[in-house]
């Protein structure tokens, strides 16, 4: 989980980021509340799906503001300063609306920021919310989602001990698959597998989504979660997923053969790895992110497969998915220290097959740290 001193040393970023004369920052996202106070809704929970808000003050500290039920139902221990909470149920009277609860507690903090500048997260805040805040925007052209978005790239060390622990959780399903995918097996079989064995090594109920898919011959590029397909020999199975632990995520790649894996399924994945290793020769803070694509592409479009790689060649990773910076050939972003990507070089051909790999890696000032540790291999 993120550490207390993680969640002020983010909130220091975020009002170094900001106008200096703001007093108060209010924020809606979810992910941007966990990012800064380590609050979650515990989406295995009845709370999933409801939300908490936080309010930030130079002076005054830390408040999370929600309904008593939400407020309770927290993944893991947070750090604020104080609570402003409404009673929305209490095992004796019937239930309002549980959004307006939360407007109600929002209503209770108005009257200590009256008169005073602040801020508001408008892309996520609710016009009820805004309705009941009474107060107008001091910076209404100030976009506190994209300021947190961009801090978001730089990860800080707490951030990367979750998305290592997601990346370790993902490891074990991926050599799961290793052991189960033949032929015979649906999607759905190893997808049981895969999801139990990351359970296992997870030691913890997490979130699994992603491409548990077989490509053949017919349809080479097939995505999304399990069908009843049963695996027959010469079919190649895409496993492309992500773990979520606490709002982070791993997103890592193998493709398996279903039996001997033909010559010219062999010649497509040794195009995979040699574009990923000339992704990953380009990696270091201070590249641009189309150099990047143009260096994992390379290998692919060189031999030939231009019309048939035209996906990204990667993309940032970490409350998101994707999200910034993103590897492709018109990108404008430039890879920064603390930055969590991937690289993903696929090759689809019909009466062939399709095939991607896919590892996750930590930008540093002189190259990188890779983060998943999966095979990558055909057999």
């Amino acid at each position: 989980m993120l550490s207390k001193e993680g969640c002020l040393a983010r909130q220091k970023r975020l009002w170094e980021a900001v106008p200096d004369h703001l007093e108060w920052i209010l924020i809606a996202d979810p992910r941007h509340v966990l990012y800064l106070s380590n609050f979650l809704v515990q989406p295995c929970s009845f709370s999933r799906g409801e939300r908490a808000l936080l309010l930030l003050e130079r002076e005054h500290g830390v408040t999370l503001i929600g309904d008593n039920f939400t407020l309770r139902s927290s993944a893991a221990d947070f750090f604020v300063d104080h609570e402003a909470i409404e009673q929305w149920y209490d095992h004796k009277h019937s239930v309002e609306n549980r959004d307006h609860a939360l407007f109600k507690a929002l209503k209770s903090v108005v009257p200590q920021l009256k008169g005073r500048a602040g801020a508001v997260e408008a892309e996520w805040l609710p016009v009820g919310a805004l309705q009941e805040l009474e107060i107008t925007q001091t910076n209404a052209s100030l976009e506190l989602g994209s300021i947190l978005r961009q801090l978001r790239r730089q990860k800080h060390a707490d951030e990367i001990a979750l998305l290592k622990q997601c990346m370790q959780a993902c490891d074990a399903g991926h050599a799961c698959a290793r052991e189960v995918v033949e032929a015979g097996r649906s999607e759905f079989d190893i997808f049981r597998k895969v999801q139990a064995a990351v359970l296992q090594a997870a030691g913890l109920p997490v979130i699994i989504y992603g491409d548990f898919r077989a490509s053949t011959p017919a349809v080479p590029k097939a995505g999304g979660l399990p069908s009843g397909h049963v695996l027959e020999k010469g079919d190649l199975f895409v496993l492309d997923y992500s773990v979520v632990i606490h709002g982070y995520r791993s997103d890592f790649t193998n493709t398996i053969s279903v039996g001997e894996p033909t010559a010219d399924q062999q010649k497509l994945f040794g195009l995979c790895q040699a574009a990923m290793a000339g992704g990953e020769a380009s990696l270091k803070a201070g590249t641009k992110c189309a150099d990047v694509h143009a260096a994992t592409a390379a290998p692919i479009w060189d031999a030939g497969y231009r019309e048939n790689f035209q996906h990204h060649a990667g993309h940032g990773l970490g409350l998101g998915h994707p999200e910034a910076p993103i590897l492709v050939p018109e990108s404008t972003d430039v890879l920064l220290a603390g930055d969590v990507v991937t690289l993903e070089p696929g090759v689809y051909v019909e009466g062939i097959g399709g095939m991607r790999i896919e590892h996750n890696y930590l930008i540093t000032e002189e190259r990188f740290e890779r983060l998943s540790n999966h095979v990558i291999s055909l057999m």
